[in-house]
């Protein structure tokens, strides 16, 4: 991690690191959710997206299942469970425990920090952009806006592109069609009341960007697509894609939070 500010904790049990503001006075909350491919970690989502522009404290978490908190038996077990049921061993425990856990853990932060009173934001990245949607839908904390970036907007899509990547059909239930039905924001746009920030990988799978095509036409004015060219699924630390995600979500979140 080349950020020299860097401050690492765990919050009502979830692992972090954060990026102070500039200043020493109370400003906003940003909380980040990283991907599960690269970068797959909150060090690495906050060595990708630091919004070092943004005067706000830019704090990233952990998701259930990755870094500190892999299942016993590590990766191999991680793998295990998503081949045996993506939906239903991992992206649903890993969506609900998060969102689960995030008012408590904000609640903690703004214990230990000089957070400034108010409506935060929340950021995530694929799988971690389903949480962000979540905690976004639930209302549980005040939230002024939100970004996501390569975003799970329909969870039925994404399992379909994992099917063609991996070359292997997913055993669809009737309560994991149930989960996928709940994991659907373009049916429950009316549920996500803050403003978003959907930005798209050009040369990413049409499981991502047509659903988020689809969220942003029924939010309208509420929300904004940015497709970034040439960009995929993934980011890389330090590359000229995550750059571009890393303008677009500090220039959002610039315009909408106030200390």
């Amino acid at each position: 991690m080349t950020t020299s500010n860097l401050v690492q904790g765990v919050a009502a049990g979830v692992p972090f690191v954060a990026l102070p503001p500039a200043t020493e006075a109370p400003a906003p909350l940003v909380v980040t959710w990283h991907l599960m491919e690269p970068p797959a970690s909150e060090a690495a989502m906050a060595e990708a997206v630091p919004m070092h522009g943004l005067a706000a404290w830019r704090v990233y978490f952990g998701l259930p299942m990755s870094g500190a908190r892999l299942p016993e038996g590590g990766y191999e077990e991680f793998y295990r469970r998503a081949g045996e049921d993506y939906v239903l061993q991992v992206m649903e425990p890993v969506t609900g425990q998060a969102a689960a856990e995030f008012p408590a853990a904000v609640a903690e932060l703004r214990q230990r920090f000089a957070i400034a009173d108010g409506p935060i934001g929340v950021a995530g990245g694929s799988a971690g952009s389903t949480v962000a949607l979540e905690v976004l839908a639930r209302a549980e904390v005040p939230i002024a806006a939100a970004a996501v970036v390569s975003p799970v907007v329909q969870l039925a899509p994404a399992v379909g592109r994992n099917e063609r990547f991996y070359g292997s059909a997913y055993p669809w239930t009737d309560r994991s069609r149930a989960v996928a039905d709940h994991y659907d924001y373009v049916n429950r746009a009316s549920e996500l009341k803050a403003e978003l920030l959907l930005v798209v990988g050009e040369a990413d799978d049409v499981a991502f960007r047509e659903p988020s095509a689809a969220l942003a036409g029924v939010l309208g004015e509420r929300s904004k697509l940015v497709t970034v060219p040439g960009m995929g699924h993934s980011l890389t630390e330090a590359d000229e894609h995550a750059a571009a995600v890393d303008a677009e979500f500090t220039a959002w979140f610039s315009d909408r939070l106030r200390g």
